[in-house]
């Protein structure tokens, strides 16, 4: 990722909650030349400016100034990316906060969270870089509430900050920001943030689950060793992008192409040059995982044939007896009581 980038899967967020307030987000995005094919690569990332002009198009287009507290009412968790895996995995806000701020470069390298204690909670501060236009009031808004969003979807449970602060002035008519942020802000601040109190970061998550956050956290590291070392390869490119992908399912080869931005059977070809095909490089990646997940006894069977794409635990069954000539169960059994290292490729 470039510096002063955001993600694509942070784009898509934006363009799909824009979308559901009924603007033609395919004519806003080609207004502010960001590529929608490129929106389904986890890699790609689009320069700041580009963002911040999407958000005065939607502003232009919608003659609402309250834009972005309505697109955010339909902002998912997914937009989080694979830094939303981890924080679901924390043990409480509190550490789910801090690992968001730990990989913000991930989502955005235009982005800055700070957590400064405050009373009896913390504020956590957003600064946004917009390139050579300042940032729009409605893409400090959205990401607050967004972040908002994703605290009340974790914790299961309404959340209403101590306080919110926006360094816009006043808008005439205050009353749908009490009602997207749970508390009047304040207006004309000195910097955009929200509190959050010490009783709602200190609370558990149910999503909590140790084991699950050390493996996101390893997945998280390598996916930022990632972004500071371009893939040369299709191999290469192809396997990271189906790594990222497994969680959610079995990625399809038309996906992938279309995320690399190139012809399904360019993909096909240029794999075949390099002396493998899509099929082999799922299956080499899903081997590897398998390898390393049932190396943990902590993790079921049914959670380590979630994290390889799998439908079923019989269909992780039926994968070990092809790769291993044998169960699931028989391989963790032996890699626990004598490590065995990955086979080579």
């Amino acid at each position: 990722m470039s510096e002063r980038s955001t993600s694509a899967i942070w784009v898509r967020g934006i363009v799909d909650a824009l979308s559901a307030t009924g603007l033609d987000m395919d004519r806003l995005c080609a207004e502010a030349a960001i590529d929608g094919l490129a929106l389904a690569d986890a890699s790609a990332a689009y320069p700041t400016e580009k963002i911040t002009l999407l958000w005065q198009l939607a502003l232009a287009r919608s003659g609402d100034p309250a834009i972005a507290l309505r697109a955010a009412e339909g902002v998912r968790p997914a937009i989080f990316g694979v830094v939303g895996y981890a924080m679901m995995s924390s043990a409480n806000l509190s550490s789910a906060l801090e690992r968001l701020i730990r990989y913000l470069r991930i989502i955005s390298r235009a982005a800055a969270v700070r957590a400064v204690p405050q009373g009896d909670g913390t504020a956590f501060m957003l600064e946004l870089h917009g390139g050579a236009a300042p940032v729009s009031r409605q893409r400090f808004e959205f990401d607050l509430l967004t972040m908002l969003a994703f605290c009340r979807w974790v914790l299961g449970r309404e959340l209403r900050p101590l306080a919110v602060s926006l360094t816009h002035e006043a808008p005439p008519d205050p009353q749908p920001y009490l009602q997207a942020f749970r508390c009047m802000p304040q207006f004309g601040a000195r910097s955009n943030g929200a509190v959050l109190a010490r009783a709602d970061l200190e609370a558990a998550l149910p999503t909590f689950h140790p084991q699950l956050a050390e493996l996101h956290d390893r997945f998280v590291g390598d996916r930022i060793e990632a972004l500071e070392r371009p893939l040369s390869t299709y191999t290469q490119r192809v396997r990271q992008m189906v790594a990222e992908r497994l969680p959610e399912g079995e990625p399809g080869r038309t996906a992938i192409a279309r995320a690399l931005g190139v012809a399904e059977r360019t993909l096909q070809r240029r794999l075949q040059d390099e002396g493998t095909s899509f099929h082999a490089l799922i299956d080499e990646t899903r081997r590897e995982g398998a390898e390393r997940h049932l190396a943990q006894p902590q993790l079921s069977l049914a959670e380590v044939a979630y994290l390889l794409g799998f439908a079923s635990q019989g269909n992780l069954t039926r994968a070990c007896h092809r790769w291993f000539d044998m169960t699931p169960g028989q391989y963790r059994t032996r890699a626990v009581a004598e490590p065995v290292p990955p086979q080579p490729m």
